[in-house]
């Protein structure tokens, strides 16, 4: 017997009861659906930011190394071109150093300060 069918006469406490479990089963099907789209939908949201946040990233990076050569070009006519290569990569390595050396700091520090 379909559970759905009108029942005629008043309904038994026990298809009441069946009737209750089944709508609660439908219900809870429903919102599993709908957690499920949610889900999808805000990973596809964020995957597509995280490709645009990486492009952003990589071209950020072309144009640090581009500035990088164009600082050896330009030092290079005044103190030659080995020197202007060694002068800015010192530079750049002692800004990582002093980069790496505060996040260090930051991890090894007790939380709140």
């Amino acid at each position: 017997m379909d559970l759905r069918e009108p029942v005629l006469g008043e309904p038994s406490i026990p298809h009441l009861v069946a009737r209750l479990t089944h709508d609660a089963r439908d219900v809870a099907r429903a919102e599993i659906a709908l957690a499920k789209a949610k889900a999808s939908a805000a990973a596809t949201r964020y995957q597509r930011a995280a490709v645009l946040f990486a492009s952003a990233g990589v071209l950020a990076l072309a144009a640090l190394i581009t500035l990088l050569v164009g600082l050896v070009f330009t030092l290079a006519t005044l103190i030659g071109p080995g020197l202007a290569t060694a002068a800015v990569v010192g530079v750049v390595l002692l800004v990582a150093l002093v980069l790496a050396l505060a996040g260090r700091a930051r991890l090894s520090a007790r939380p709140g300060q």
